[in-house]
């Protein structure tokens, strides 16, 4: 069975050391973890966790019913494919020398970016998109030269029905 990539999110309690048992799960197993983002929700006593990882749909599977043994899981759902909206963000610290500033600029307009920081030498870009997006954007940037990258990873909500 070919591995492909899943995104599982998850609401659990705001409290310490869930976190660590989540991905302590994880290792334990040997699931490798591409991507990791927490952050509390609208409500402080739960957080959201999105976590990215490339198993068979097997795998998924254990990986998901030793997730919901975990006592301070609330809900997890794998968003994977078209059920989710999906996005990653990333700050991109490019050169920006006088003779390639204007390209630079054409870049973050085609892609709807926004330049946040600028220096004598340099630009640091604020991007937003799934994650096809974002690797374009850096494999378009990459000859001008980037310094230094910063990305989230997927987050996904799951879409709710018309």
């Amino acid at each position: 069975m070919a591995e492909e990539k899943h995104i599982l999110t998850m609401l659990v309690d705001n409290e310490p050391g869930v976190l660590s048992r989540i991905v302590g799960l994880f290792s334990g197993r040997g699931f490798n973890i591409e991507s990791l983002c927490v952050a509390e929700t609208i409500d402080p006593r739960a957080s959201r966790i999105t976590i990215v990882t490339k198993a068979n749909e097997t795998l998924v599977e254990q990986i998901e019913k030793q997730l919901r043994k975990l006592i301070n899981v609330i809900k997890l759902r794998d968003l994977t494919g078209s059920k989710s909206v999906q996005r990653e963000m990333a700050l991109i610290c490019v050169r920006a020398k006088p003779d390639n500033r204007d390209e630079i600029l054409r870049m973050v307009d085609i892609f709807r970016c926004k330049i946040v920081d600028v220096g004598p030498e340099y630009y640091i870009i604020e991007a937003t998109g799934t994650n096809e997006k974002m690797n374009a954007l850096i494999n378009l940037l990459k000859p001008i030269g980037i310094k230094k990258i910063a990305k989230t990873g997927t987050i996904a909500l799951f879409r709710e029905p018309n």
